[in-house]
């Protein structure tokens, strides 16, 4: 019995694990509370001369944007609240 009670608790405890783990694989799948929308966001980068962009992601709560500025292609950190680039790194592949 106490064999019994034992895989029960493993087996519930690997579940709430598992939960947990889902729970922060999803936090990079939206932005965080109060940021600008992507469509804002990539508005305010075109304006600065970033066109085309090319790929943008999420991660660890920043947008991840690859576009061209001046025949260039760049590597963008973006702010999801106020839209400013946090760190900007010429892409040499």
């Amino acid at each position: 019995m106490k064999n019994v009670k034992n895989s029960l608790l493993a087996v519930t405890l690997g579940g709430i694990a598992a939960v947990a783990a889902a729970q922060d694989d999803t936090k990079d799948k939206k932005p965080p509370p109060g940021a600008m929308a992507l469509s804002m966001v990539l508005t305010k980068l075109e304006q600065q001369g970033y066109t085309p962009v090319v790929e943008v992601t999420l991660d660890k709560g920043r947008w991840e944007v690859e576009a061209y500025k001046e025949g260039k292609k760049w590597d963008l950190e973006v702010d999801p609240n106020s839209g400013e680039i946090l760190e900007m790194k010429e892409d040499n592949n």
